[in-house]
């Protein structure tokens, strides 16, 4: 079984046909979940993940599960209080933040890049005079993802990774980063999804609000919701309190690559776009008020689930404002969004009203993207026996 790093996992590290009528997904029946569990114990008997869990809500209340373990060496089970690192499902944050301002009035999705940041995406191919904020925020703009960079993410590859790690980045300067690449295309002319449409996004936040992405962050979001387990780290290296072990192949293309703890590192390549740390308690709570419309107003809320389509990447999708829609393989759509770093992929999905959620997470980065949707096919399309 191959270990390197599978292209998905690119599309969310370094960064997921307009949905129809949602599906009403079947509830698990009173037996339990015991699909999931088998789910979950496959992705680390077939898959060699390391450890997984999951978090189901639904009108039942809760339910946790896990498999393998949160530490190689010690044996130590995963827990249902982890925090852990949540890549691009960090993007929803984002988004939520940004749309909370709209109906704040303090900025528009039609706002330009420029009346924020001017003269900032100048050149190049580039105008930021055409690029409204929703177009950061549906990766429609055409802007460059700065991961993609090939001399930045030859930075986080291997030993180089090891040399990096503790290396500390400005937004402004991954976003020159990417902007020193051509754009992919004209604003409005396709989908590519790109992580320095977030960093942008974000900046414009701190324009229009004199605080940082960090406060207003904690003003509208985390505090409102009572996400306690849930932080921006900035250039804090670990992790607080109790958390898996995070590890990698450090993107290594070898058919069967060494494995990495990956746990202490700098996230500040990722910041609004993926830097998040959380907990699946966390993420429940967050996804389920989020879809489940308690969290935006209704203008706002009809503007994240606008959904455009996607090209290159998970199949399957179509992408709102920092959420995607996705079509499981029975034919039902689940809502929410995903995120893949080094050590980390989570997964957090549920039915379009938020009362049915599944948060998932696998502490290694090589399992691939069929571990999620397994776990997601046993609870939505499959009826427990």
């Amino acid at each position: 079984m191959t270990r390197s790093l599978p292209v998905a996992a690119r599309l969310l590290i370094t960064a997921v046909t307009v949905a129809g009528a949602t599906m009403a997904a079947p509830a698990a029946s009173a037996s339990g979940h015991a699909g999931v569990q088998r789910a979950l114990d496959d992705a680390v008997a077939k898959s060699g993940a390391p450890g997984i869990v999951a978090e189901v809500r639904d009108g039942r209340g809760k339910w946790f599960g896990s498999a393998g373990v949160a530490d190689t060496k010690t044996g130590r089970k995963r827990q249902a209080q982890e925090r852990f690192r949540i890549g691009s499902a960090t993007k929803a944050f984002t988004a939520a933040l940004v749309l909370k301002l709209a109906a704040e009035r303090k900025l528009s999705l039609d706002d330009t890049v420029d009346k924020w940041l001017p003269g900032l995406v100048k050149g190049n191919g580039y105008d930021g005079g055409k690029i409204t904020v929703r177009r950061l925020l549906n990766h429609t703009s055409g802007i460059f993802n700065y991961g993609n960079d090939k001399d930045f993410f030859a930075k986080g590859v291997g030993a180089a990774w090891f040399k990096n790690r503790y290396d500390t980045y400005t937004p402004e300067e991954l976003v020159r980063i990417g902007l020193a690449n051509p754009p992919y295309f004209q604003p409005g002319g396709g989908f590519a999804y790109s992580n320095t449409n977030y960093f942008l996004a974000a900046m414009i936040v701190e324009k229009a609000t004199g605080r940082t992405y960090a406060e207003e962050l904690s003003r509208l979001i985390l505090r409102p919701l009572g996400l306690t387990g849930t932080y921006l780290p900035g250039g804090e290296a670990k992790i607080r309190g109790v958390h898996p072990v995070h590890y990698s192949t450090l993107f290594s293309q070898d058919a069967d690559p060494k494995i990495y703890d990956a746990t202490e590192m700098n996230q500040s390549f990722a910041w609004s776009a993926g830097g998040i740390v959380s907990t699946t308690g966390d993420l429940g709570r967050f996804f389920g008020a989020l879809l489940g419309g308690r969290l935006l107003p209704a203008a706002q809320q009809r503007e994240m689930f606008t959904m455009v389509t996607t090209q290159n990447w998970i199949p399957g999708t179509t992408y709102g404002l920092g959420v995607f829609a996705q079509k499981l393989s029975c034919g039902v759509t689940v809502w929410g969004n995903a995120g893949a770093t080094y050590g980390s992929w989570t997964y957090a999905m549920g039915t379009r009203d938020g009362k049915h959620m599944v948060v998932s997470q696998v502490n290694g980065d090589w399992s691939g993207l069929g571990v999620f949707s397994d776990v997601l096919a046993a609870e939505f399309c499959l009826a427990e026996s």
